[in-house]
């Protein structure tokens, strides 16, 4: 306990010393591991509010109680301190600190370190001088890159160690992609090394979203050959010009007079979130990406998409001067200015950067369903919740439908769903007994009190949802008996279209329509639950007006009783059946002078 009071005497000396400027700290354990990495505008600030008990969530309290000391780097700017803040995370890799998914699945195009380079796609970085462009989250990107380089371009892809000595001596000869004119084999000296990484050097170009200036100077070199009447070479560069230009136009998603623009756009799940980057060359979109971060210490939107561009920016070098962004962030950047589109053609892009964020995370979703099944039913429920504001998941709902045809043969049914799937061992079939059976409500009222107040009794499990299959009239029925048991249950009504089909969800009292997307997973199981405590509560009224009725038709008949046609059903399962049977079949069942009098009354 000394050495806790100690560290926190000492922890409370330092951040009163701290500096107003801008800076990084980091918070140390007690063994001097590094387990957060923060930046601030104003050091001294930001590390106070940490300490601050009032403003504590659950997990700054625990990031607290773990710090046993503390350091900061003062810089002249917040962007220094961005900047400084994303080398520490990778170089420490604090355990309390935002995590960016490893994106070592993603590939990349790959130019070797060679005399004479090979350009390929690949997904293992190896720090050999090789240089890298990527990773690429948009596979349809990098192929359409790789296709202009092998259209426009001879590039070898063997793997022979070629050098200049070894292809002087003759250690090589022709493949059959030299046969086919896709390589210009360098192997045997067909191609100097330096027209070979002429070529390389203007794949560069095209990876770095330079195909503006290549095509450029491809003009002016075609212009000066054909003054020179070199028109075979003239074709060969305009061939190559043709082919980037196509692969440019098709690229083209806005007027080319936006050049050298970052995009970003931002979306969060839970502890998850997901940024697009889009960079846009001469109008044409040569870098996308899509990442995700896992959130650690509750930070906003805000810090996140800072994050990211500092990422970005470092990752894929950029010098962009305009950042369009789907807000304004608080920290600024030297030379660049923010831009929030409202209309024209950045609007344009901005949609399109958020395009790819909720496309990424629904494909993520979808995956990780099919990896867990389980944790896709939680997930809808929590979700349920959310909406509905619940303090808790609604991990057990419970769902009721009444079935009948003007008041006869009333029957209602209690659908259960555990954890978003249904719960078949605790459905419930009812049959209406206080005669109000043309009477919804009242069927509802009677239900739903012997379906609680046995649960009471037994001390069984009560739902934490109670979804009725009627609007708001069922509603205040629900929320009657739960006042007069004194029990606490939520209160949900779906609302049906004129074909009965869901179309809204009430809550809450007075009863509001709440907002569920209709092409939604959510959406879709709350359908699903209305059709399952319908199909259940028709099939059982179903089943008793048959009984009925066919009981009704037996029992007409002078001498034979309940018992005795529940026997014959028992034995036939229809009256048809019992119509054609003969008089040994039916006096084998039910003794031979009820089955004269069975068989003489259908035989008349």
């Amino acid at each position: 306990m000394k050495g806790k009071e100690a560290y926190e005497k000492r922890l409370k000396l330092i951040v009163q010393n701290l500096p107003e400027k801008p800076g990084c700290y980091q918070y140390l354990d007690e063994l001097g591991t590094v387990i957060y990495v923060g930046k601030a505008k104003n050091l001294k600030r930001r590390v106070s509010s940490y300490f601050i008990k009032e403003n504590q969530t659950d997990k700054t309290r625990m990031l607290v109680s773990k710090i046993s000391d503390l350091k900061y780097i003062v810089v002249e700017t917040e962007w220094d301190a961005f900047l400084l803040e994303n080398n520490l995370i990778k170089r420490y890799k604090p355990r309390y600190n935002i995590l960016l998914k490893d994106d070592k699945t993603y590939p990349s195009i790959c130019i070797t370190r060679e005399d004479y380079p090979r350009v390929f796609k690949t997904r293992k970085i190896i720090r050999n001088g090789s240089e890298y462009y990527g990773p690429f989250s948009h596979t349809g990107t990098l192929n359409g890159l790789l296709q202009i380089v092998s259209q426009a371009y001879k590039v070898r892809t063997c793997r022979l160690p070629l050098s200049e000595e070894s292809i002087k001596a003759g250690k090589f000869k022709e493949c059959l992609e030299y046969h086919i004119k896709n390589c210009p084999a360098p192997c045997v000296g067909h191609i100097s090394r330096s027209d070979y990484n002429e070529q390389i050097a203007e794949i560069r170009e095209i990876l770095k979203g330079r195909s503006q200036e290549l095509t450029k100077s491809m003009m002016q070199e075609m212009k000066k050959l054909a003054s020179e009447m070199r028109f075979e070479e003239a074709q060969a560069v305009k061939n190559k010009y043709d082919t980037i230009m196509e692969f440019r136009e098709k690229s083209r998603v806005v007027d080319t007079g936006l050049d050298n623009v970052d995009v970003y756009s931002i979306d969060n799940d839970e502890d998850v979130v997901f940024v697009n980057y889009l960079h846009v060359s001469g109008g044409c979109i040569n870098q996308a990406f899509t990442f995700e971060y896992k959130r650690k210490m509750d930070e906003s939107l805000d810090e996140m998409l800072m994050l990211a561009i500092v990422e970005m920016r470092n990752r894929y070098h950029s010098t962009a001067r305009e950042i369009i962004v789907p807000f304004l962030p608080e920290a600024e950047i030297t030379g660049v200015t923010w831009t929030v589109p409202q209309k024209g053609e950045k609007k344009k892009l901005l949609e399109l950067s958020a395009l790819n964020v909720k496309q990424y995370r629904a494909d993520r979703l979808k995956r990780s369903d099919k990896l867990n099944p389980e944790q896709k039913h939680v997930r809808l429920m929590k979700e349920l919740g959310t909406l509905l504001g619940m303090e808790k998941t609604p991990l057990r709902i419970e769902c009721f439908d009444n079935s009948h045809i003007s008041g006869t043969d009333a029957v209602a049914a209690c659908v259960v769903y555990e954890n978003g799937k249904p719960s078949r061992k605790d459905y419930r079939l009812y049959n209406i007994k206080s005669g109000a059976g043309g009477d919804d409500y009242g069927s509802m009222y009677e239900v739903m009190m012997r379906r609680w107040m046995r649960a009471i009794e037994e001390g069984s499990a009560m739902p934490d949802l109670v979804i009725v299959d009627g609007g708001k009239g069922q509603m205040t029925i629900a929320k009657e008996v739960i006042d007069n048991l004194n029990i606490s249950i939520n209160i949900a009504g779906l609302v049906k279209n004129a074909h009965h089909k869901t179309s809204g969800l009430l809550y809450g009292f007075p009863q509001m329509e709440v907002g569920v997307k209709p092409d939604s997973e959510l959406f879709r199981l709350l359908e699903q639950m209305q059709d399952e405590v319908h199909r259940v509560a028709i099939s059982f009224h179903k089943k008793k007006r048959s009984k009925r009725q066919t009981h009704s038709e037996l029992t007409d008949i002078k001498g034979i009783g309940e018992n005795t046609a529940t026997a014959l059903i028992r034995k036939f399962k229809s009256v048809k059946r019992i119509s054609e049977a003969n008089l040994e079949e039916l006096s084998n069942e039910i003794g031979k002078a009820k089955a004269e009098t069975v068989y003489n009354w259908f035989h008349k």
